[in-house]
């Protein structure tokens, strides 16, 4: 599908219990900036995007991702995404319509072909922001998010079939086979990724940084925090990008 409706990811919604935590581990430690608060409630934007927030964090008793959101062209775009999702029998939460959430803008959402809630918008106001300067090791913007999924080869046709993402690698595992699919919306290598996994679950959000010195620097700071690094630094095969993940 050559005409892509979508155009990049805008952000994702988390349910936490431990809600203080999470929010001064984003603000305080990891550096997005409070936009919008309400009780247990905070969207969280990044200083160097667009976007009204790439983050919003909701205090409940059960921690989940309630949500991912994605850009879409323009409003017809929308309506033609809604229409399209209709017609394959596609479970639509609202049809397209104003939106509530900071920015406004105009979209609807659904249910995936594993349950997940997606959102597609278009018109949403655009954030005043600003370039992050060097050394400056917060991010810039919400890069790409993964997803895990107990049926990746379903989920990944139901993203390429309905929403005209496009595979641009697959990771391959010696004794598990494909175990990642990575699927682009734009020229970035990938948007979304699904993971061969026995839930359905978040399997990781992605920030992009200035730089690389940025990027360590960032790193340092978190493990001078006591955040227990997972894995890194180090660099991807598939994307060719730096990673560390905590």
């Amino acid at each position: 599908m050559t005409d892509r409706l979508i155009t990049h990811v805008r952000h994702v919604d988390l349910a936490v219990p431990d809600y203080d935590t999470q929010r001064d581990f984003y603000t305080n430690f990891w550096g997005l900036t409070p936009q919008v608060e309400e009780p247990g409630l905070t969207f969280l934007a990044a200083e160097g995007s667009p976007e009204q927030y790439v983050v919003r964090l909701r205090k409940d008793a059960e921690k989940r991702m309630e949500l991912w959101a994605f850009g879409a062209k323009d409003a017809a775009a929308v309506d033609t995404l809604a229409e399209r999702l209709g017609r394959g029998g596609v479970q639509l939460v609202n049809e397209p319509g104003k939106l509530d959430t900071p920015g406004g803008g105009y979209g609807f959402r659904f249910f995936d072909v594993e349950g997940r809630t997606v959102e597609i918008s278009a018109d949403v106001a655009v954030r005043q922001h600003r370039k992050i300067e060097e050394k400056e090791s917060i991010p810039v913007r919400l890069s790409h998010l993964v997803m895990n999924s107990p049926n990746p080869e379903r989920t990944v046709a139901f993203y390429q079939q309905h929403l005209g993402f496009a595979l641009s690698d697959t990771l391959l595992s010696p004794h598990m086979g494909e175990v990642m699919w990575f699927l682009r919306c734009s020229s970035s290598h990938h948007s979304i990724a699904i993971a061969r996994c026995p839930h359905v679950s978040l399997h990781h959000a992605s920030f992009e940084m200035r730089g690389i010195d940025e990027y360590m620097r960032g790193t340092g700071r978190l493990l001078r925090a006591g955040v227990e690094k997972i894995w890194g630094p180090g660099r991807h095969m598939a994307g060719n990008n730096t990673f560390s993940y905590f």
